[in-house]
């Protein structure tokens, strides 16, 4: 089996991963968020346009669901993690070569790279066959990295890196320093003193006293004298230095760029199972979700806005969870409810939900059936933009207008209380006609709007409403629930609130 990537199995999706934007939808659905909170402290391997470009056959996911089961597995992880540290290690001594001046210096750090890249590839193939990977990807990759690591090229770079480090390592030579004259010899059997002097010493020492040590610099940067030093030795010793100017140049690509990709393509995976791990911990579940490309029967238990539920982990604060589901002709999600009641959590958990799924994550939730969409297109209110000269209205309908204009039956729409701006008659003729538009589609769609009769337009469309107690402050409960609208308990907990029942006031008229 050939191998090309850890992401696609068609190697030409990879060519598109670097060009990707972020996608309009991911500030609405607050995606940004999340991605923000996976890829924190990986920057050095830019993930987040792996984030832009969602799946598009269900084999792709189940390609990446495969890698993920494997990777749940510490004995695969482990090397995986080990192997992530040694390529960062090697990074170092790479950019090191490249910054630091003097020639010497900038080889030897080389050097110890091309070390370190050989080490980290021998334990890869080594702890990776005992880990006995199952995924069709990971086992691609393992048939690609023992072959690369038998082969000729990687066998000479390995050998000649040890050859020059175990001949530097036998480089001797001796310093005469004289007033302000430096000599540098070759190392003639000359006796060292210093293990005699410490003794001769170690007599005057009376219990703890203070250091008088000077702190030497932590910068690798050598200074002139150094550097000279350093090139007398190499003239002195041609037969060491010579071969390692050779390999420097000779392999100055060492780097394999399959291994290269891999390096930093598996860090997709390991950063998000690091991020649901902590949410794991506090009790919330995650589930591999079935996705469906025909059927529009989409279901999901325990569902939540990972965003939020990460904000709340960090406040020690629980998140609720919510179910929905649709069945037979039903497209549209209708929710109506209290204003903060979790209405538009709700629409950004439908989202995030499909969006997660199609870029092959495990989902918040129990259990998912989710549909695998084309696009996902969001309309969330905003504040007037005064540099388009549109008023709130008209872009509303400017911005339906184009969403309408590009989405398909396999799209997924998600409206967020649009056509607040006018009349009630006004926002449910024009509503009425979004929805027209949207059911003629067939497509998916979460509706949230504070007009109920929208939820009985068609067999289409699907009631769930946002619970509040009937206590004396209308307590939201944040659970959206699949029921019909009648608007009356939400009237008579705001009646509670305010002392307008008819005991209250019959209460307050007879005193």
């Amino acid at each position: 089996m050939t191998f090309d990537s850890i992401l696609f199995r068609d190697a030409r999706a990879t060519d598109v991963i670097d060009g990707a934007s972020e996608p309009e939808i991911f500030g609405d659905l607050n995606l940004d968020q999340i991605i923000d909170s996976i890829t924190h402290g990986r920057d050095d391997y830019n993930l987040k346009p792996f984030f832009y470009v969602p799946l598009t056959d269900v084999d792709s996911v189940s390609y990446r669901h495969e890698i993920l089961h494997d990777l749940e597995r510490d004995e695969v992880v482990t090397c995986i993690n080990a192997f992530a540290a040694q390529m960062r290690a090697m990074r170092v001594q790479l950019a090191a070569a490249t910054k630091l001046y003097f020639r010497w210096q900038k080889r030897r750090y080389f050097l110890d790279g091309a070390q370190i890249y050989c080490a980290a590839i021998d334990a890869l193939a080594r702890d990776l066959e005992a880990a006995v990977p199952h995924s069709s990807g990971l086992v691609a990759f393992l048939d690609y990295l023992r072959a690369y690591a038998n082969g000729h090229k990687f066998q000479v770079t390995k050998q000649e890196e040890a050859r020059i480090r175990d001949a530097l390592a036998q480089v001797r030579y001796s310093i005469l320093i004289k007033g302000n004259a430096v000599t540098v010899r070759k190392y003639a059997g000359e006796i060292d003193y210093s293990e005699d002097v410490q003794k001769t010493f170690e007599k005057f020492k009376q219990g703890k006293v203070k250091s008088h040590s000077t702190d030497m610099r932590d910068s690798p940067d050598m200074d002139h004298v150094e550097a000279n030093v350093l090139d007398f030795v190499a003239r002195l010793h041609p037969e060491v230095f010579g071969p390692l100017e050779d390999f420097c140049s000779a392999h100055a690509s060492f780097l394999d760029p399959v291994i290269e990709r891999f390096d930093r393509e598996v860090q997709f995976y390991v950063a998000y199972l690091e991020h649901i791990a902590r949410l794991k911990g506090t009790g919330l579940s995650f589930c591999y979700p079935q996705m469906l490309d025909t059927s529009k029967e989409i279901r999901s238990i325990e569902g939540f806005d990972l965003a939020l539920a990460e904000k709340l982990r960090r406040e020690e604060a629980r998140i609720v969870c919510n179910d929905f589901y649709l069945e037979g002709s039903e497209r549209i999600i209708v929710v109506t409810g209290p204003n903060q009641g979790g209405k538009t959590t709700f629409s950004r958990t439908f989202g995030q939900l499909h969006y997660l799924a199609a870029i092959g994550w495990p989902v918040p939730g129990r259990e998912a059936r989710l549909f695998l969409f084309d696009q996902i297109f969001t309309h969330f209110e905003r504040q007037e933009d005064m540099k388009n000269l549109r008023g709130k209205l008209h872009d509303d309908l400017y911005r339906i207008h184009r969403i309408l204009g590009r989405a398909t039956t396999r799209s997924i729409i998600i409206m967020n209380e649009i056509f607040s701006s006018t009349s009630l008659k006004d926002a449910l003729y024009l509503s009425e006609k979004v929805m027209g538009r949207i059911m003629n589609l067939d497509a998916l769609c979460v509706y949230v709007t504070f007009i109920e009769e929208l939820s009985r337009l068609s067999v289409q469309t699907v009631s769930m409403l946002s619970e509040v107690q009937h206590d004396a402050i209308a307590s939201r409960t944040f659970k959206v629930l699949r029921r019909p609208a009648d608007g009356r308990s939400y009237a008579l907990s705001l009646a509670r609130q305010y002392q307008l029942t008819y005991d209250q006031l019959t209460e307050r008229i007879g005193s």
